[in-house]
């Protein structure tokens, strides 16, 4: 079970955050072993299915964080203190929905929280990625800098986003199309010819056999289908919000072709780059690849670079605790290599970033290029299959006549 707690180390910090136990003893007794002074202490309640549904439509964009980042880190670095800067951004910021969780953030600070813990409480806003880079820049105090990065990261995330579904919107329709016409020929127009078929005992091919059975079960049953898909999709969801669904739903990204890869190199710039921007603040070169594993956003990362964390701090080099994962190519810890060697570390992690960054962008590029050629010729593939297993059928009932 996982409890959210506010509690106050013996310093009199306020510290929010969560604690996994089997039950709420335990996990008192886990904070109090940590000699902090629990203020509150509460089961995290999952939202249920139906509130993440409304909240699909209730979502910030990602062109509006970026605005509002952007706009965040002009502020700071003006010199503008951070209570000023959160009052401007609520006055400037349209979006409803971000407009209020601004006024949260601002009251969560002016009562002890940090920005980092005030932005956590925001989830369905800020992403874990943007919450823990925040706080490696409350360690480092480039608070500014960091969120400069957040911003040029969500202005390329929302480029590709938007490249990508402007690509799409014509597949898209002619894919939405395609299923309405071949739902009306199968619970519509196939039950029509069946008696035709059946009465003039002429023998169907495989497909249209196929077709034709579909077509009874889907006539009769539609109901079925329909709360059986929709129970799979609630389902899925749920246990997609679980630990264990985020790590099989990570494991399956990664492995799956083209996108796989795609991701893999997403992943190693998004490694590369907040690693570069912790390192240059000052932190040590584990703490900064313990950080970036939080920021990482898949968890089959996070657990490797916690692991080559530990092997940094037990004297391994950054490029000898990478080299034998196979989920960092080669080029990643021979470009580190080189910058141990040199003391150019921030400059060729720099290097890396900009290098698989640019991968990505050709990655998404050629994508875009071959999806609507191969979706045209996968649809006309069973356009073909469709009505050949209906004309090929009465073509030989004509024929006896």
């Amino acid at each position: 079970m996982k409890f959210q707690y506010k509690a106050r180390t013996k310093e009199g910090e306020l510290q929010v955050g969560n604690v996994e136990a089997s039950n709420r003893d335990a996990a008192l007794s886990i904070l109090l072993g940590h000699q902090l002074f629990v203020l509150s202490l509460e089961e995290e309640t999952k939202g249920a299915w139906y509130d993440r549904l409304a909240g699909i439509f209730n979502r910030v964009k990602s062109q509006d964080i970026m605005i509002f980042t952007r706009q965040f880190a002009t502020l700071l670095a003006s010199q503008v203190p951070l209570a000023d800067s959160l009052a401007n951004l609520y006055k400037q910021t349209t979006k409803p929905v971000l407009k209020e969780a601004v006024a949260a953030i601002a009251n969560d600070i002016d009562s002890g929280f940090s920005l980092s813990q005030a932005l956590e409480r925001h989830k369905n806003i800020f992403s874990d990625f943007y919450v823990n880079m925040v706080k490696s820049a409350e360690v480092t105090g480039r608070l500014s800098e960091v969120l400069n990065f957040l911003a040029d990261y969500s202005e390329k995330q929302a480029t590709l986003i938007a490249k990508v579904k402007n690509a799409l919107t014509y597949p898209a329709f002619v894919v939405v199309l395609f299923v309405v016409v071949v739902a009306v020929m199968v619970t519509m127009v196939f039950p029509q010819i069946t008696p035709i078929f059946a009465q003039s005992h002429v023998a169907l091919p495989f497909f249209t056999q196929l077709l034709l059975g579909m077509s009874q079960f889907m006539s009769a049953w539609w109901w079925v289908i329909a709360i059986a898909l929709i129970a799979v999709v609630i389902l899925l969801l749920d246990y997609f919000q679980t630990n264990e669904g985020k790590a099989v739903l990570d494991t399956l990204t990664l492995k799956t072709p083209i996108v796989g890869p795609l991701f893999q190199k997403l992943y190693i710039a998004r490694f590369a780059e907040s690693a570069r921007v912790l390192i240059k603040g000052g932190l040590t070169i584990p703490q900064a690849v313990e950080i970036s594993s939080h920021t990482i956003g898949n968890t089959v990362y996070a657990e490797l670079l916690r692991d080559a964390a530990e092997q940094i701090r037990k004297g391994k080099l950054l490029s000898q605790a990478l080299s034998p994962m196979e989920e960092f190519p080669p080029l990643v810890s021979q470009l580190i290599s080189v910058g141990e060697s040199t003391g150019r570390l921030e400059d060729l992690l720099g290097k890396v970033n900009d290098f698989y960054s640019r991968e990505v962008e050709n990655t998404v590029d050629n994508l875009v290029e071959l999806i609507q050629p191969i979706l045209m010729v996968v649809i006309g593939i069973i356009i073909a299959i469709l009505f050949a297993s209906i004309l090929l059928p009465i073509y030989d009932l004509s024929q006896t006549f």
